[in-house]
């Protein structure tokens, strides 16, 4: 009687609506996060070449630039309407928008990345007998990575949040359940989703930067040397204060 007091006053936190609505949650969240990946998925593979021929020809890089900041600043209701006309009303209109709205972001800190990387990595890599192909993906993009994997935190946890404006047309996730509990004042399922959605950034991007640590491990032992030397520097400061 308890748990289904709590729908009939319309709590906003019920344990008995997640009890009751658990498959309509676990399909909500499963549609969030495959339309979450497959956009951050072709985000980067659409980036990637991108900021490499921004990189290759300066009089790309403006363009590029300007055109992938200019699609960042159209309002998501209006990127959708757009893009309706193409594509019908289906996933596709909200994973082709969450594309667009990722490249500003992955191709900046790709290029970023890559600008970080040192040129005598370069050279070395060159009198090896390294090719622009194997210089890029053995040397260039593992040195990148940094910078690239930020980028794409950033923009992972973005588009798990955007995905939930896709319940305009019936394919936002979480915020299709979000958007018909504004609708009828439910607010124990405007609150589950919402916390779901949350729930589901955060663990994306504690996810990724697990990987983050896995993949560049220099980074780790690069920013303990800094500590040490920084520890190491303090204590000579703090003994050359004293005797003086």
């Amino acid at each position: 009687m308890a748990g289904q007091s709590c729908l009939i006053s319309n709590d906003w936190i019920c344990g008995e609506y997640v009890r009751t609505r658990s498959q309509e949650l676990t399909d909500a969240t499963v549609q969030h996060v495959w339309i979450t990946l497959a956009s951050v998925a072709i985000g980067l593979v659409v980036a990637l070449p991108l900021a490499l021929l921004a990189r290759r020809w300066r009089v790309v890089a403006g363009p590029v630039l300007g055109l992938t900041t200019v699609l960042y600043t159209v309002p998501s209701l209006a990127m959708f309407s757009l893009l309706l006309p193409f594509f019908g009303v289906s996933a596709a209109v909200v994973i082709t928008g969450l594309v667009l709205y990722s490249l500003t972001i992955l191709v900046r800190n790709i290029l970023a990345g890559l600008a970080s990387v040192p040129e005598e990595a370069r050279e070395a890599a060159r009198g090896m007998g390294y090719g622009p192909v194997r210089l890029l993906f053995g040397v260039e993009l593992p040195l990148a990575l940094p910078a690239l994997m930020a980028g794409l935190r950033i923009t992972t946890v973005s588009t798990v949040s955007l995905t939930t404006v896709g319940a305009i047309i019936g394919y936002g996730g979480l915020g299709n359940l979000i958007y018909e509990g504004m609708q009828s004042y439910f607010k124990a399922q405007v609150l589950t989703a919402s916390v779901l959605c949350v729930a589901l950034a955060i663990v994306a991007d504690l996810l990724l930067l697990g990987v983050q640590r896995l993949l560049t491990p220099w980074a780790r032992s690069g920013g303990a040397k800094a500590r040490k030397k920084a520890r190491k520097d303090g204590k000579r400061a703090r003994t050359k204060a004293r005797t003086a």
